[in-house]
């Protein structure tokens, strides 16, 4: 098999073409109401038309009254609730029953709590005087008219949709989410539940590439298993092509006799590069298919999480404009590691938060592709640097958790 584009490439290289690609083809943009704009990827930035409060306000029930009076009794002359703006003008020694949230009073400027005060049949006595702005919420404190609140590219969480809310939008412009069809490849993998003959095994890649896509907010499509049978591969997968925004396989990248994907992907589309120093995951394919950008994932299962997490998910997120970098962290082994090879390698761990509030992570010894239960007992991925090296224990490494801390849903 001959190829006339780069291999082997360094996994920073992989990961600049992917960002180029991505950001040479954004999803399109739509609108969605805030109930359903959760995880996603604001398009245009939103600029405040009104004020946060747009008055100024109490922060407690209480009595409304000028702070200039000090602590001599006033009479109380009325009462203000929240929703109701009532025409009134405090003059001296005068005070008003206000509730939290209602708008204060012409002339006040301050706010007795009511536990604070004694209430003489119409007249109140403040325990102490009070200071100017005590209590109150002034208006734009928050947010004044022209504030950019929220940028381009930022992920919609509970918080910026609130925020969004109290402004008045009723929908924001978002990215759309791109779709995802999901293959995966093998003439011995079998639908979990089914018996297995001789030589067969359970098709846990389809599984674990859907949650892993689930998780992030997306609605991933799962195609049947494409059999090692080059034409009807090919035909499936140019169906896909036309229909999706993204198709992901797993499985058929390697060189072996059944792995046809490389010269298919060259043959009918565009290849951005195949394989990448990285372990696990070397020979991850990427390129174009048809409308669609194509992932080819390894078929070992570790090696299609570690190129999920470090490629795929990067890919999709670029896709959708996310300006947000994901969290990075830092945590420090519990053990000593070492490697002997020069790729960028990506080690099962446990990442956990000691009694002092410190991040550490325990390296799973189980260091094979296929390890599959050692992925299981994890919950992160340790990034070993390029080239051979040794860790003791306490180094503080890169860490990448499986789940992301704003995965969006």
């Amino acid at each position: 098999m001959s190829h006339d584009f780069p291999t082997r490439i360094s996994f920073a290289r992989a990961q600049e073409i992917v960002q180029a690609v991505a950001l040479a083809h954004p999803v399109d943009v739509e609108r969605k109401p805030l109930s359903r704009a959760l995880g996603r990827v604001l398009a245009q930035d939103v600029v405040a038309e009104i004020a946060l409060p747009g008055f100024d306000n109490s922060a407690m029930d209480g009595f409304a009254l000028r702070s200039a009076d000090g602590d001599a009794p006033r009479r109380l002359v009325g009462e203000q609730f929240a929703g109701r703006s009532g025409d009134f003008s405090l003059a001296a020694g005068e005070c008003l029953r206000i509730t939290t949230g209602a708008a204060l009073p012409a002339g006040a400027d301050a706010v007795v709590m009511k536990e604070n005060a004694r209430i003489e049949g119409d007249t109140v006595v403040p325990a102490q005087a009070a200071r100017a702005g005590q209590h109150v919420r002034r208006r734009a404190e928050d947010v004044a008219v022209g504030d950019t609140v929220l940028r381009a590219g930022v992920v919609l969480d509970a918080s910026k949709l609130s925020l969004a809310a109290a402004l008045g939008h009723h929908d924001l412009p978002v990215r759309r989410r791109p779709t995802v069809a999901v293959f995966t490849t093998g003439d011995e993998l079998r639908a979990p539940g089914q018996p297995l003959a001789p030589g067969e095994i359970y098709d846990s890649n389809r599984v674990l590439l859907q949650t892993l896509l689930i998780a992030e907010g997306y609605e991933p499509v799962a195609w049947p298993v494409l059999p090692d049978d080059p034409d009807a591969m090919a035909g499936a997968l140019k169906d896909a092509a036309f229909s999706f925004d993204l198709v992901l396989t797993c499985g058929g990248v390697s060189a072996g006799e059944k792995d046809f994907l490389p010269a298919f992907l060259q043959r009918e589309g565009q290849v951005h590069f195949w394989k990448v120093l990285m372990r696990p995951g070397m020979p991850v394919l990427f390129g174009r298919l048809g409308e669609a950008h194509f992932l080819g994932l390894p078929g070992n299962p570790v090696s299609v999480l570690a190129t999920f997490l470090t490629l795929a998910r990067p890919l999709l997120d670029t896709l959708q404009g996310r300006a947000q970098p994901r969290p990075r962290l830092r945590a420090r082994l519990s053990a000593d590691v070492s490697k002997s090879h020069d790729r960028l390698e990506f080690l099962r761990g446990v990442l956990a938060c000691d009694d002092e509030g410190r991040l550490q992570v325990t390296p799973n010894p189980a260091d094979g592709s296929h390890r599959l239960r050692a992925a299981a007992q994890s919950n992160a991925l340790v990034v070993l640097a390029e080239g051979a090296g040794h860790w003791p224990a306490g180094t503080l490494m890169d860490v990448l958790p499986y789940a992301g801390l704003d995965a969006g849903r």
